[in-house]
């Protein structure tokens, strides 16, 4: 298994292999696919919470199991970031895998196809075509998105690319917070208010520190 490290490969032998060679157009052989498909991913779940490193949700999004939605995250200097993640199964599954997008990064890094399509390493698919139809899902995880996670969105956390969501929470302060600076500084001009939240800019930028 080369181009992949050893924890990535020491989790991979755990996930449970799946028997059954069907793809959508397939009829109660798919069914059954379908249910080997959840029980190798609910084994995946487990695996990672008990190593304290939960980070997917995932499930069928329409009832022929050909949509996939979710949640993926990734912890960056002990900051969470969670993206949505989606995906169809293509007609030739298993014999191809999955192409997992994860929209709200569509754009943001070279290592993405148009639509937020991931660009996996040149050793997936060998390796994809070697197992299948052994490999299912929580395979593709395993080996395509949880990697490009931990290579990427460190990248992009520095570059600028990404904020984390409590990023702008500075920019924001509570009106009461609001009132009681206006009793001794005169030096915003009020733009808006949302929910009892004020947003203001600050009209004389050498005293910006009293405020934020």
């Amino acid at each position: 298994m080369e181009g992949w490290d050893p924890n990535t490969k020491s989790t991979l032998t755990q996930i449970p292999l799946l028997t059954t060679k069907a793809g959508p157009r397939d009829g109660a052989a798919w069914t059954q696919r379908l249910k080997e498909e959840y029980k190798s991913l609910i084994a995946y779940t487990q695996m990672n919470k008990s190593k304290d490193n939960d980070w997917f949700r995932i499930s069928a999004a329409n009832p022929e199991g050909t949509r996939w939605t979710g949640k993926c995250w990734y912890v960056h200097n002990l900051l969470k970031y969670e993206f949505d993640l989606q995906f169809d199964i293509p007609v030739t599954y298993p014999s191809t895998a999955p192409e997992l997008e994860l929209p709200q990064l569509d754009g943001k890094t070279q290592k993405m196809y148009r639509g937020g399509k991931i660009c996996l390493t040149i050793h997936f698919k060998p390796l994809w075509a070697k197992n299948s139809p052994r490999f299912g899902i929580a395979h593709a995880l395993c080996l395509g998105l949880a990697p490009w996670l931990a290579a990427e969105v460190p990248i992009l956390v520095d570059s600028g690319m990404i904020k984390h969501k409590d990023d702008t929470a500075s920019s924001k302060i509570k009106i009461e917070e609001v009132f009681s600076i206006c009793s001794e500084h005169q030096m915003y001009n009020f733009c808006g208010a949302d929910k009892g939240i004020i947003e203001f800019e600050l009209g004389n930028a050498s005293n910006a520190h009293n405020i934020i």
